[in-house]
């Protein structure tokens, strides 16, 4: 990423949480999103890479469940919010850097989890075999992704695709339900799980 990308990811920063989705806010919305990622992670205290972490939302979310979270994205902003929102929860700490080469340590990680990060990537093939080093052979792979109907992001095919092609397994839920969103949805929206090789 270019100073250009981080400037206007830091202008975001202060506006990210104010979907329904983002923030989690909603006791209702944060409750449904703890389930989803409850249900696919190993249980607590797995390690996790949170990749592309933005404000830390679902870092925090997982900290405050036992996990032991590292969570990175490029916009200084983004993990200075996210740095805030987690004093207080133990097991979390955030880097500055860029998701699609993160410098965490190989084979060190219970689970790699990413929200709307991959469609993102330059080359996501690219970025899903660097961020697939970083698990543990026994790791999973969870990402949240979406084809919106502005026409951005990668549609569920695309996704377990690109994970089958990286030789692993993956497992497709939709997630088409308001009660992540906030609201009714017309887009693709979905998670991906790949708990080990083909």
């Amino acid at each position: 990423m270019d100073a250009e990308d981080i400037a206007i990811w830091d202008a975001e920063a202060d506006v990210f949480d104010e979907p329904a989705d983002h923030g989690l806010r909603d006791p209702a919305i944060r409750r449904v999103w703890r389930r989803l990622l409850l249900d696919r992670l190993p249980g607590p205290p797995a390690r996790v890479a949170d990749l592309g972490c933005g404000t830390g939302t679902l870092s925090v979310l997982l900290g405050e469940s036992g996990y032991e979270v590292d969570g990175v994205d490029f916009s200084p902003r983004m993990v200075e919010l996210a740095e805030r929102k987690a004093e207080g929860v133990p097991g979390l700490r955030f880097v500055q850097e860029d998701a699609f080469d993160p410098s965490l340590p190989r084979a060190s990680y219970d689970a790699v989890l990413c929200r709307h990060v991959l469609w993102a990537m330059p080359d996501p093939a690219l970025a899903l075999a660097r961020w697939l080093r970083l698990l543990s052979p026994t790791g999973r792979l969870v990402l949240v992704e979406g084809r919106w109907s502005n026409g951005a992001g990668l549609s569920a095919e695309q996704t377990v695709k690109l994970v089958q092609d990286a030789g692993r397994a993956a497992c497709l839920t939709r997630m088409t339900s308001p009660s992540y969103w906030g609201r009714a949805i017309t887009d693709d929206r979905y998670v991906v799980t790949s708990m080990g090789a083909m």
